[in-house]
Formats: structure tokens, C-alpha cells, sequence
């Protein structure tokens, strides 16, 4: 979850799951925060420096993890990339309202939630 200087959130709109937060795969030899980082940038040019672990959601079925970080912009420029059709900054109740998938409303609601920070999540 990325955040700029006036407290909106970035998001990617990607050719398949719509709006949510940019993200992506670990590379072998790359550690979370460096790909974080370059995932954040490939998505929507923007560089970030992170600056707090906010949770972990585990999908048993699916066998994946999704680790959640949070980061605050230091530069670039938004860039549509080919992974993804639109990016912008968002107030919270508009990206709320841009986001159409449940599972993503629902981590976007965790990672504004002090009270659940951090937050490990099972389904």
C-alpha cells in the first residue's frame, strides 16, 4: 500500500482483477522489500522507500502468500505499464469505491485498521 504526500492511496487498474494495489512475485536472490520496490515501479513508476509491514494473508487452498507493506512515495512518475490498463492516486473512499473484488476491499480496509496492524490472515 502506497501513499503520497496528500494521503492518497496508489492503485493499478490490471487486465484482469480490475483496481488494487500494485504487486507481485519475489524474484530468486531478491529480498520483499527490494521487490516490493521494483514491482511498485514496473506498475506505475513510482519509487518508493518502504516504511512499515503491515500484515500477512495466506491462501491454503491456493498455496500462496501475500505479504502487505506499506510505502510512501520519494519520486517517479505515474506510468501505465503492460501490465495494466490505468494508475492513479486515490482518496480512501474513492479507491474503496474503484476496487471491485471482495478479498481486495477487504485488505485495503485491514491496512488502514490500526487496531488489526499487523494482521495474519488464513482462508
Amino acid at each position: 500500500m502506497v501513499i503520497n504526500h496528500e494521503k492518497k492511496i496508489l492503485l493499478v487498474e490490471g487486465n484482469l482483477r480490475g483496481w488494487e494495489f500494485p504487486g507481485g512475485y519475489v524474484q530468486r536472490g531478491e529480498s520483499i522489500q527490494a521487490a516490493a520496490i521494483r514491482e511498485v515501479k514496473e506498475e506505475s513508476g513510482i519509487d518508493i522507500h518502504i516504511t512499515k509491514f503491515l500484515g500477512v494473508e495466506q491462501n491454503i487452498e491456493k498455496s500462496t502468500v501475500v505479504i502487505i507493506l506499506k510505502g510512501k512515495l520519494v519520486g517517479g512518475k505515474l506510468t501505465i505499464s503492460d501490465e495494466n490498463q490505468d494508475v492513479g492516486f486515490f482518496s480512501f473512499d474513492h479507491a474503496l469505491n474503484k476496487i471491485n473484488r471482495k478479498n481486495f476491499k477487504a485488505r485495503l480496509l485491514r491496512c488502514v485498521d490500526k487496531k488489526v496492524i499487523p494482521f495474519f490472515i488464513e482462508s
